[in-house]
């Protein structure tokens, strides 16, 4: 029975200059570095084969390259709901120069100045899980890491700070789903770098 009920696919978009040194990167819309493209080269061969009713991907460039390089970038639709979290004053920032201002600082619980509410993005994701329950069949997601966090916890019905649980690496696959029937939600895959099957 398992087998029959739809797969959520998360891509995280390949490496960026920012996300290599560990920089805050929410609206700003930076490239993929070589190496990104090259990640996001592997993410398409490891969804080989599997098919998808819908592909939704952020507008940001990080996430539509990646979708490009990985073969889905033709049927893919832009979501702006997908875009990574607002981060204001902080964008650009590392954790360890924005505590040198503010200790003990931490994103999940204290948000950023000038920037998206916690419960502003657990909105927009509510609004993506509602989206993806109402498609038949499989689908796959192109986004950022933050973004994408927020939305495995609302999928499973967690208040969106719970997202500070669910690590991400850049281009890699995570897949929700469910446990035996739609009422049970689940996180099937977790930040996965090989190839997944269905």
């Amino acid at each position: 029975m398992t087998e029959a009920l739809p797969v959520v696919y998360l891509a995280r978009h390949g490496e960026t200059a920012w996300s290599r040194s560990g920089q805050h990167t929410g609206r700003a819309d930076l490239p993929l570095t070589e190496h990104g493209e090259e990640e996001a080269r592997r993410l398409g061969q490891s969804l080989q084969g599997l098919r998808f009713a819908k592909v939704f991907c952020s507008p940001l460039q990080r996430a539509v390259c990646t979708c490009d390089l990985a073969g889905f970038g033709a049927k893919a639709d832009r979501d702006p709901d997908l875009v990574e979290w607002d981060y204001g004053e902080y964008e650009g920032r590392r954790t360890d120069e924005i505590r040198a201002q503010r200790p003990g600082w931490q994103l999940f619980r204290d948000g950023c100045p000038g920037g998206e509410s916690l419960a502003a993005i657990g909105a927009r994701a509510d609004r993506v899980v509602q989206r993806l329950r109402a498609v038949e069949g499989n689908v796959l997601l192109f986004s950022s890491g933050h973004i994408l966090r927020v939305l495995a916890a609302r999928w499973l019905g967690l208040e969106p700070a719970a997202g500070q649980y669910f690590f991400l690496s850049t281009a890699t696959l995570s897949a929700l789903g469910y446990e035996h029937e739609l009422s049970r939600p689940v996180i099937r895959l977790w930040n996965e770098i090989r190839e997944v099957h269905s």
